[in-house]
C-alpha cells in the first residue's frame, strides 16, 4: 500500500516469494482513492518465513504492507492505543507543557515508550511532577492540542458498521479517553485515573495502573465478551506498553511505532494513515464509513 508521494516500487516479488517457498495465486487492485493498494493471494506453508523474507527488501520501499492468513481476515474486535496512535499527541506531555515541564516529562515518556523504563513507575513519576496543576488544564489541553489522527474515525466507524467491537485502551487518562472514544466512535474505553482535589491534581494516579499487562487483559476480556478467538482481533499501538496485546492479537499493527514495537508487530504503518488497517483487512474505499 503506497501513499501518493511514494517512489517507484523496485522489488521483484515473485522472486522473493519463490525464495521463501511461496507462490502467488491471484493479484487485484483495491479501490483506494489516491493511494495505490494491491491485494496478493499466496500459497505458502510458512507465512512467518515469507514475512521474514520480505522484511529486508521492503525496508527501503515507501509503502506499508501486511502478510496474514486469509481466514478471519476481517476482524471482529479492534483494540487501539490512544496517545500517538488514535490521536496526535501524548496527553501527559501536553499537560506537562501547562506546568512548564514538557521537556523533562517528554524525555521520560520517550524512554518508557521505547521500553527503557517500566511503564508503571514512569507514569507515577510523571504524574507526581504535575502535583498542583489546575484541573482546568485538562480541558484546555484537550481543546487546544488533541486531534484524531488521519483515518482514525473512518477506521473505527467502518469496523463498527461491519459488526466489530471497537475498544480504546490507554495507559493515559480517562479524562481524555472518554472524549476521544466519543469523537472516534469507540464502543468502550479504559485508562488510568488522575486524582484531583480542590481543583488541582494531587500528583497521584489511581491504582492499579493500566499498563502493558492490563492492555493484554483487555484484549482477552473483550474477545471473550463477544465470543471470538484472538485470531479475529486487531490491536494497534506505538509504544512498548502496547507490545503484549499486539503480539497476542490476530493482527498486531505498529503505527508510527518505537523500534521495539515495529520489530515484533505482525505489520507496521509508517507511511499511510489509519485507513491502512482497513485495507489490510480487505476493505476498499467504497466500503468506508465517512462522515
Amino acid at each position: 500500500m503506497a501513499p501518493p508521494n511514494a517512489g517507484a516500487f523496485s522489488i521483484n516479488l515473485r522472486e522473493v516469494f519463490a525464495g521463501a517457498g511461496a507462490r502467488g495465486k491471484e493479484s487485484r487492485k483495491i479501490e483506494a482513492g489516491e493511494m495505490a493498494v494491491t491485494d496478493v493471494i499466496l500459497e505458502a506453508d510458512d507465512l512467518a518465513a515469507v514475512r521474514a523474507a520480505l522484511a529486508a527488501p521492503m525496508a527501503d520501499q515507501q509503502l506499508d504492507w501486511c502478510l496474514q492468513p486469509t481466514a478471519m481476515r476481517k476482524k471482529r474486535l479492534l483494540v487501539a492505543d490512544m496517545d500517538s496512535t488514535i490521536i496526535n499527541v501524548e496527553c501527559l506531555d501536553e499537560l506537562a507543557d501547562f506546568a512548564g515541564l514538557k521537556a523533562e516529562i517528554s524525555a521520560i515518556t520517550e524512554r518508557a515508550m521505547r521500553g527503557e523504563l517500566a511503564f508503571e513507575g514512569a507514569l507515577r513519576e510523571r504524574v507526581g511532577m504535575l502535583k498542583g496543576l489546575a484541573t482546568t488544564a485538562l480541558q484546555q489541553a484537550y481543546d487546544e492540542r488533541v486531534r484524531l489522527n488521519p483515518g482514525a474515525r473512518t477506521l473505527v466507524r467502518t469496523m463498527a458498521a461491519n459488526n466489530a467491537r471497537c475498544a480504546l485502551v490507554s495507559g493515559g487518562f480517562t479524562f481524555f479517553t472518554s472524549r476521544v472514544a466519543q469523537a472516534a466512535g469507540f464502543h468502550s474505553h479504559r485508562a488510568n485515573t488522575l486524582i484531583e482535589a480542590d481543583g488541582k491534581l494531587t500528583g497521584e494516579v489511581g491504582e492499579p495502573i493500566l499498563g502493558k499487562e492490563a492492555k493484554l487483559a483487555a484484549l482477552n476480556e473483550d474477545a471473550r465478551f463477544i465470543g471470538v478467538p484472538l485470531a479475529a482481533t486487531l490491536a494497534v499501538g506505538d509504544g512498548a506498553n502496547d507490545l503484549a496485546m499486539i503480539e497476542a492479537s490476530g493482527l498486531g499493527v505498529a503505527y508510527r511505532a518505537k523500534p521495539i514495537v515495529a520489530a515484533q508487530a505482525h505489520a507496521k504503518v509508517d507511511h499511510c494513515d489509519l485507513t491502512a488497517l482497513l485495507y489490510f483487512q480487505g476493505y476498499n474505499a467504497g466500503q468506508f464509513v465517512i462522515d
